[in-house]
């Protein structure tokens, strides 16, 4: 890895820098199993495949949609402001969020050793860094984390809504994140653990796209379009 050639990273948050990817899959599957449970899916119940093939790396309500549609099944949109407890797109990604904040905030978060120590190792360089998440929760995992500090750039998903940036697997939260760090997309790196997020980093013909394989596989991966396939962020410190 030649770093000289590049001048900014953009990283995904959940599953790249810290584990919470995982509390999203326990907060997906609670809502989906019981979901598909109470509406008689038992042909097609909810697996993990289901949180790789539709809805990681997803804006939350992109997610609900696709899960839905794999069954065959429509809600009404609804609006973001629905409860929890309403039974639209908005109301269970709503829900989904209720149950990832319930276990943020029981358990906490401890970011990837490996990726501190690549970001450690480019902070040294005088890299510039960026996160690039499609949650609306970023900036309190960040904080859980203890990584609020370390980035100049946050794209996560309200400021997507408020600038009216297409999510993942578009480029253009990427895009926009590069664009605030004053770095041509050919001379950043982009990290993702999610099909969708690689997908993002090709269109948006990123300089460097790393797929960081959290579960997902490297082969499909580098079908998504990444450049390069890492099981931990820390062998590319060197």
């Amino acid at each position: 890895m030649n770093w000289d050639h590049y001048g900014a990273v953009l990283f995904d948050l959940d599953g790249v820098l810290t584990p919470t990817a995982e509390v999203h899959m326990r907060a997906w599957r609670e809502l989906f199993v019981d979901f598909l449970t109470r509406r008689g899916v038992v042909d097609q119940p909810y697996v993990e495949a289901d949180y790789f093939e539709h809805i990681d790396g997803k804006p939350r309500y992109d997610g609900v949609r696709s899960l839905l549609t794999s069954r065959g099944l429509q809600l009404a949109e609804g609006d973001p402001s629905d409860g929890p407890d309403v039974e639209t797109v908005c109301g269970l990604g709503n829900r989904k969020n209720a149950f990832f904040t319930a276990v943020l905030a029981d358990d906490g978060v401890v970011p990837y050793p490996g990726s501190v120590v690549l970001l450690d190792f480019l902070a040294e360089r005088g890299i510039a860094m960026a996160v690039v998440s499609s949650s609306r929760n970023a900036p309190a995992v960040l904080e859980a984390a203890g990584l609020a500090e370390r980035f100049e750039v946050v794209v996560d998903g309200e400021l997507a809504k408020r600038e009216g940036l297409p999510g993942k697997p578009s480029g253009a939260t990427y895009v926009h994140a590069a664009e605030q760090l004053g770095v041509p997309v050919e001379r950043a790196v982009v990290f993702e653990d999610a099909l969708s997020g690689v997908e993002a980093g090709r269109d948006g013909h990123f300089g460097l796209v790393v797929g960081v394989d959290r579960g997902v596989g490297a082969e499909r991966l580098t079908a998504a379009g990444a450049d390069v396939v890492v099981q931990d962020l820390a062998e590319l410190a060197r």
